[in-house]
């Protein structure tokens, strides 16, 4: 199976998935990475500050952007060449996210894709927002 190559994407295209963020999703991608910052994990840790209680990573949040671009679009073949991340709201487990990708720009000479990548939690405000250049399959 392979993704769209950059003559079959357009601005505007778009692809877009959801999930929940679980407990044992968190507890992974901290072991997998090896982070021990208490803002993930320790409510006593948070007593008092604005967050009120543990958040999941960031990069976890971004790393859904990673499945809709790996998956859907440009899909199964394309390559990261670079992503510009903000992070504008904490996620916190029991959130549901939606990851979703837009062609912002599409340059055929360098098989290059501008995306907007943005992550909106169950209430439809933005938790993250940023982009990325891909580079689609080059054939199918």
């Amino acid at each position: 199976m392979s993704g769209r190559t950059i003559d079959t994407l357009a601005v505007g295209d778009a692809a877009e998935r959801s999930r929940a963020v679980r407990q044992e999703d968190v507890e992974g991608f901290l072991a997998l990475v090896g982070d021990s910052n208490p803002i993930h994990s320790d409510p006593a840790a948070l007593a008092g500050t604005r967050f009120e209680g543990p958040i999941a990573p960031g990069m976890l949040t971004a790393a859904l952007i990673s499945g809709v671009i790996g998956s859907d679009l440009p899909g199964p073949g394309a390559l990261y060449a670079s992503q510009e991340l903000r992070f504008l709201r904490p996620v916190r487990v029991g959130d549901v996210i939606t990851a979703r990708v837009e062609v912002m720009e599409v340059l055929p000479e360098r098989n290059r894709v501008r995306l907007r990548t943005t992550c909106r939690n169950q209430s439809g405000e933005e938790v993250l927002s940023g982009e990325a250049w891909v580079l689609p399959p080059r054939r199918r």
